[in-house]
């Protein structure tokens, strides 16, 4: 049987030709995911089908063979779990009520029935992936869903979450630790079903100034981290701070992470000169240059290999996927970066 070399990477190994899965792998790129969403309905339908999320995780598998698969589902199912309601509109995204701006997180009851699907999905999926496939579980960060659930959507510059911490720092402290408990739990629960590493996806990190960066990302990172370690301690844990900038050194020395995932934005040099020497790192291909495909795609594709030849590496995109993203442009990619440099 094989051994996952997405999972020795995260354990420290160096390997000539990166393991590779890109953010979004499973989803409305693929022809196969929209038959069965035509057919299954809307996206909550499809979270909370076990049968049908555990066949589109493993969708992108057989038909690219990445060497990793992440879990199909999203990181609002923890505020859902949490008790708030939540929808999906076509066109206008997510949607959590009843926003924190004008509720107290005390009046919600919260629904642990939406955690235990995802569970069963996670079991699906490990009784049916190749043994060489690493299997990642997935959770949102505090601050991003903090921003979610005290708005009730998403934003550009996630102000209403901002504000609270500034205006109410004592009430946003106890959103942030409810957050990190059900995440724990969460997380750990994803491990006991069969993943094999673990990603907490912080997608708004880069809207907070430096104090704050360091109370309401790095905190209560480094928490989730210390906990899920002393339950689940060879489980490897893989943070994303995207839009981190100057602070992802900071973020990689401080929370305890056992990898770094950069976004699109970060030079990977100066990302390799930067971060602790050995850590692995993730990414960190722009996912528009994907979409655009041509000569471009290889070349970059070798840059950020050769940045990060030196260190442990498993290459992805700097974030999700574009549904409009062509198959024909995925399968380009994924010869570049299985190619000897």
């Amino acid at each position: 049987m094989g051994f996952p070399s997405l999972l020795a990477v995260l354990n420290g190994e160096e390997r000539a030709v990166p393991p590779v899965w890109f953010m979004r792998q499973a989803g409305r790129y693929l022809p196969e995911y929209r038959a069965l969403r035509a057919e299954k309905g809307g996206f909550l339908n499809l979270v909370y089908d076990s049968d049908a999320a555990a066949e589109i995780t493993l969708q992108p598998i057989r038909r690219f063979g990445f060497d990793g698969a992440i879990l199909f589902s999203d990181i609002l199912i923890v505020p859902h779990a949490m008790g708030q309601a939540l929808t999906f509109t076509a066109g206008e995204g997510p949607r959590l009520a009843p926003p924190l701006a004008g509720a107290r997180l005390e009046s919600l009851q919260a629904a642990p029935k939406h955690l235990a699907a995802i569970y069963e999905t996670v079991g699906k999926v490990a009784a049916a992936l190749p043994a060489e496939t690493g299997f990642l579980g997935f959770a949102g960060a505090p601050w991003t869903v903090a921003t979610y659930m005290v708005a009730g959507e998403g934003s550009r510059d996630q102000a209403a979450a901002r504000l609270m911490a500034y205006r109410e720092p004592e009430r946003f402290s106890a959103l942030i630790d409810a957050i990190v408990d059900v995440t724990v739990e969460y997380l750990a629960g994803q491990i006991a079903a069969g993943v094999h590493a673990v990603q907490i996806f912080d997608s708004w990190s880069g809207s907070l100034a430096p104090q704050e960066f360091e109370r309401w990302v790095i905190a209560p990172t480094r928490t989730i981290v210390e906990r899920l370690k002393a339950r689940c301690p060879e489980t490897p844990i893989i943070g994303f701070p995207k839009g981190a900038g100057g602070n992802l050194p900071r973020y990689a020395r401080e929370t305890g992470v056992d990898a770094v995932g950069l976004d699109e934005t970060v030079d990977p040099v100066w990302a390799d000169a930067a971060l602790p020497k050995g850590l692995p790192v993730q990414g960190n291909l722009d996912p528009m240059l994907l979409l655009a495909g041509g000569e471009a795609l290889p070349s970059a594709v070798r840059r950020i290999r050769e940045a990060l030849s030196g260190r442990p590496h498993i290459f992805n995109l700097g974030h999700g996927i574009d549904k409009e993203t062509p198959i024909a442009h995925v399968e380009a990619a994924l010869a570049a970066i299985r190619k000897p440099l």
